[in-house]
């Protein structure tokens, strides 16, 4: 890394390993110099921000001053999609929230008819915004769409989502791109991420809660059941964004919404446990509906969320045999103490030991703004990866007016 760039460094810094002048010639091997030379262009872009650090040695040597991201200095739109509504936020790059929205929303009505609801949504959020201390669209970077379905990486396309129906290969980004230039004045080449729900989620604990677990796993069980990977830091999405469907594997004759029958999904979600409930005379609409009555401590949602619990837990065995993960987090609608009990008395009971033994298996610490603050997390990783920052720091403008660099991004 002798030739490290400013991107390089910016890397180092964003993640923790060199925070002062002095570790970053020590991990680089560059000239005192040359390192300042770098983080020249870091500092004007307002990308990165100086603050006192502590004291040397305990003798009361000079304090050493430190180098941090400023996740303040670019704000993040935001967008989770659910069955039957949406959250939306404003969001620095860190993750942190600064102000969100929840409303109804259903995905069966079609791409088109979701993105004008989010893009009304995006504005009256932007509306309320305090900006007297900067916030407008002038200072948005990016976005990020979270999905229930599965994403190709490489076009950001939805490839034939289960319970998305008229949503596969729709040109999200480009669409949402331009809703918000149409109604913020956003640049339309604005950049806009879509990804998958349980993937976000994932990204999001495993950096806030576990950022030392080299192998995550995160199983989300709402209207339907995903899973998201994150492996030595990144996500692991597979060939096309298929990897962490685990709700189409088969387990039972059952009729599932993919055409299939079987599937995991169709006898262990919210969706499935809201039918059985109805049927035993619990009127129940959705996955959302099932999480208020267990909450609520009804014997009979409790009952069925810990069968459903079991059933998820045979087929975790096998995954978690092949991923070997650290921590495996439950999150979503039936993520509570019945459910969490069921996986537990079939995962430990069927596993080999040695799976199990250095296996933390918890539930979502984020709760329902996982998904916002890991489109927040991602975006600021792809914009700020190391070859991409270099090239927009040719063009950023200084840190009075960050909001320009949206055109470079």
């Amino acid at each position: 890394m002798s030739q490290a760039s400013s991107g390089h460094l910016l890397g180092l810094i964003r993640r923790g390993r060199a925070t002062t002048r002095g570790e970053l010639q020590r991990v680089t091997g560059l000239a005192r110099s040359t390192v300042g030379s770098r983080l020249e262009p870091l500092l004007r872009a307002g990308w990165i921000r100086e603050t006192p650090g502590p004291a040397e040695s305990s003798t009361g040597g000079r304090p050493a001053v430190r180098l941090e991201f400023d996740a303040s200095h670019a704000l993040v739109l935001a967008a989770v999609l659910e069955t039957r509504s949406a959250r939306v936020a404003l969001l620095d790059l860190s993750g942190r929230v600064l102000d969100e929205h929840v409303g109804p929303l259903s995905i069966a009505d079609g791409p088109d008819r979701a993105l004008d609801l989010l893009g009304e949504r995006f504005t009256r959020l932007l509306e309320r915004a305090p900006h007297r201390d900067g916030v407008g669209p002038a200072r948005i970077c990016g976005a990020g769409l979270s999905v229930p379905g599965p994403v190709d990486a490489a076009t950001r396309r939805l490839v034939d989502p289960p319970i998305m129906p008229g949503w596969g290969g729709h040109p999200l980004p480009e669409r949402m791109g331009a809703v918000l230039a149409e109604r913020l004045g956003t640049d339309p080449a604005l950049p806009i991420l879509v990804e998958n729900d349980a993937n976000l989620m994932a990204l999001a604990e495993q950096r806030h809660g576990h950022p030392d677990c080299s192998a995550f796993l995160l199983v989300k069980v709402s209207t339907g059941i995903g899973a998201g990977m994150v492996i030595d830091g990144g996500l692991y999405r597979g060939i096309d964004g298929g990897a962490g469907d685990i709700g189409h594997i088969r387990t039972a004759d059952a009729p599932c919404v993919c055409g299939s029958r079987g599937c995991l999904a169709a006898v262990a979600s919210g969706r499935a446990l809201a039918a059985r409930l109805t049927a035993e005379g619990v009127p129940t609409a959705s996955g959302s509906g099932v999480r208020e009555l267990l909450e609520a401590g009804h014997p009979d949602a409790v009952r069925l969320a810990r069968e459903a619990g079991r059933v998820v837990g045979d087929v975790l065995t096998t995954v978690v045999t092949v991923v070997n993960p650290g921590v495996l987090m439950l999150a979503g609608d039936l993520a509570g103490p019945p459910f969490l009990t069921g996986i537990r008395e079939l995962l430990y009971r069927r596993a080999l030991p040695r799976t199990t033994a250095h296996l933390q298996v918890v539930t979502s610490r984020l709760g329902d703004r996982a998904g916002l603050i890991g489109a927040a997390v991602l975006l600021a990783d792809e914009l700020y990866a190391p070859e991409r920052a270099d090239r927009r720091l040719a063009t950023v403008a200084p840190a009075r007016s960050v909001g320009r660099t949206t055109s470079v991004a």
